[in-house]
C-alpha cells in the first residue's frame, strides 16, 4: 500500500504536469526586490528559478536594490532623499546604486552557477546574460525637484534580449539604464519589468511582492481579476500593492497575457503559483481566468469526469457518453484555467413555457464558493431570454439547496406531459419549481 505522502506526491505531479507542458518555451519576466536578496531563504528562490529554466521556460529576472543602496549610503554617512515617493539620485547616491547593482548581480550569478542542487542534472551549467539592454533618459526637474540621476525607461533592446533567451540564457536586468551619451540612471525595477514584459510580449510577468497582498472586504486574498475588475478595484480601494496592480493593468493592456502578484515570503511561492490551478497569489489577465460558457463537444470528457462521482453516489441520474454527446448543446460549464469545475443543463419545454434545470454539479475542490449559485443565476438569465416563465428540477438529495434559492415543492402533474411520461418512479425524485 502507498503512504499518504506518496499519494499526495502523485496527485500533485499529475496536476502539475499540464502546466509543465504549457509553460515550456514561454517567456516569463520575474521581478523581485533587494529585500528578497537579503533574505536567508533567497537561495531557495534561486533554486526554484533554476528549476524553471531546466523545464524550458525562458526567463528574464529584474531585481531591485533599495535596501542595498541604503546600506551603501550609510557607509558614506548619507541619508536617502525622496520626493513624491521617488529617490533623488545625486552623484554619491549614483555610486551607491552602481555598487549595489554589482553586488546583487554577483550574488544571483553565483547562486545560479550551482545549477540544480542534489539532482541528476546538477552538472548542467545555467548560463546568465546581462548588459546594456535598457536605454534610459533623466526624469529631469518635476514640481521644482531635480531628480539628478534618477531616470525612466526610454527603450528596451528586444533583439538583444531575445537572442540571449534563444541561446538558453537567463537574462539578468539590473535597475539601471544608460543614455546614448553614456550617462547612467537609477530606475525603478518594477517599471523596467513592466516595460520589458510588454516589449517581449511575455506570457507572464511575475512580481514577487514584499507586503502587497490584494485582499477583499472580508480580508480574503483576491485570487483573480480581469483588467476591467482590476481598474474598478483601483478606483475603489487604497492598498499597499496599488502601484503593482497599476503596472499589472498596464502590462495586460499592452499584450502581456497574465500578471501574477505573489508574496515572496511564502516558501516556494513561485512554484505554487505556476504549477497549481489555484495558485497562492493574485492573477490579473485580459480574459477571465474562470468563466461560465456554453459547453461544446470537446467538453464531454470533462463533464463526465465531473459528474461520475455524483452518479455513483446516486445524487445524479446516470448518463452515457453517447447521451451526453447528443445533449451537450443543452449544457453550460464553468471553466477554471482549462478545467471544468461545474456544469448544469437547461432543457426547455417551450409549449408549456417551462424549462428543466438538470445535472447541476460542482467539483469537490470548489464546493462552498458559490459556483452553483453563479451557474444557477446564469441559467435563469438564459431562460428568461428564451421567454421561459418557470424553472423546475427533479432531485433526490439536494432539496434544501434548491428551496433556499426560491424553488418550491410541486407535484408531478405540474410538469410538462412529455417529462411526466419519462418520470422514473423507482428513483422517486422530488419536484421543485421556481417562477422566474
Amino acid at each position: 500500500m502507498f503512504s499518504n505522502d506518496t499519494h499526495q506526491f502523485v496527485d500533485w505531479f499529475r496536476n502539475a504536469s499540464p502546466y509543465i507542458h504549457a509553460h515550456r518555451g514561454r517567456t516569463f519576466v520575474i521581478c523581485f526586490g533587494g529585500e528578497a536578496v537579503q533574505s536567508p531563504h533567497f537561495s531557495y528562490l534561486i533554486q526554484d528559478i533554476a528549476l524553471l529554466n531546466s523545464l524550458g521556460i525562458r526567463l528574464v529576472l529584474v531585481y531591485g536594490i533599495r535596501p542595498q543602496i541604503e546600506q551603501y549610503l550609510q557607509t558614506y554617512g548619507q541619508k536617502s532623499c525622496y520626493a513624491n515617493g521617488i529617490r533623488v539620485t545625486d552623484e554619491i547616491a549614483l555610486k551607491c546604486v552602481k555598487a549595489a547593482c554589482g553586488e546583487v548581480r554577483t550574488e544571483i550569478e553565483s547562486l545560479l552557477s550551482m545549477g540544480l542542487c542534489n539532482s541528476p542534472t546538477d552538472d548542467v551549467r545555467i548560463r546568465t546574460a546581462s548588459g546594456n539592454f535598457v536605454t534610459a533618459r533623466p526624469l529631469g526637474v518635476r514640481d521644482g525637484v531635480d531628480y539628478c540621476y534618477t531616470g525612466e525607461v526610454r527603450r528596451i533592446d528586444v533583439t538583444a534580449i531575445t537572442r540571449q533567451l534563444d541561446e538558453g540564457c537567463i537574462v539578468l536586468i539590473s535597475p539601471i539604464g544608460y543614455s546614448p551619451t553614456g550617462e547612467t540612471f537609477n530606475l525603478l525595477a518594477e517599471d523596467i519589468a513592466t516595460k520589458i514584459a510588454i516589449a517581449l510580449q511575455a506570457a507572464k510577468w511575475i512580481c514577487l511582492t514584499e507586503n502587497g497582498r490584494i485582499l477583499d472586504n472580508e480580508g480574503q486574498l483576491v485570487r483573480q481579476l480581469t483588467v476591467f475588475e482590476a481598474q474598478r478595484y483601483l478606483a475603489q480601494q487604497n492598498f499597499e500593492a496599488k502601484k503593482q496592480l497599476n503596472n499589472a493593468v498596464k502590462a495586460c493592456q499592452n499584450g502581456v497575457q497574465r500578471v501574477h502578484l505573489i508574496s515572496r515570503k511564502i516558501e516556494g511561492s513561485l512554484l505554487l503559483e505556476l504549477f497549481s490551478r489555484d495558485g497562492i497569489g493574485t492573477l490579473i489577465s485580459t480574459d477571465p481566468y474562470e468563466h461560465i460558457r456554453k459547453a461544446t463537444i470537446e467538453d464531454v470528457g470533462g463533464v463526465i469526469e465531473l459528474i461520475e462521482p455524483l452518479e455513483e453516489a446516486g445524487i445524479l441520474m446516470r448518463r452515457s457518453r453517447e447521451k451526453l454527446e447528443m445533449e451537450i448543446n443543452h449544457f453550460t460549464v464553468q471553466e477554471r484555467d482549462g478545467m471544468i469545475i461545474a456544469c448544469a443543463a437547461l432543457y426547455p419545454f417551450t409549449e408549456e413555457n417551462m424549462a428543466e434545470l438538470a445535472c447541476l454539479a460542482v467539483h469537490n475542490n470548489y464546493l462552498g464558493k458559490h459556483r452553483g449559485d453563479a451557474l444557477l443565476t446564469f441559467l435563469e438569465r438564459e431562460a428568461r431570454k428564451k421567454g421561459i416563465a418557470f424553472l423546475f428540477v427533479l432531485t433526490t438529495q439536494t432539496a434544501h439547496w434548491f428551496q433556499e434559492r426560491g424553488f418550491i415543492t410541486a407535484c408531478l402533474d405540474s410538469l410538462p406531459m412529455s417529462k411526466r411520461t419519462l418520470y422514473n418512479y423507482q428513483r422517486n425524485s422530488k419536484v421543485f419549481i421556481k417562477q422566474l
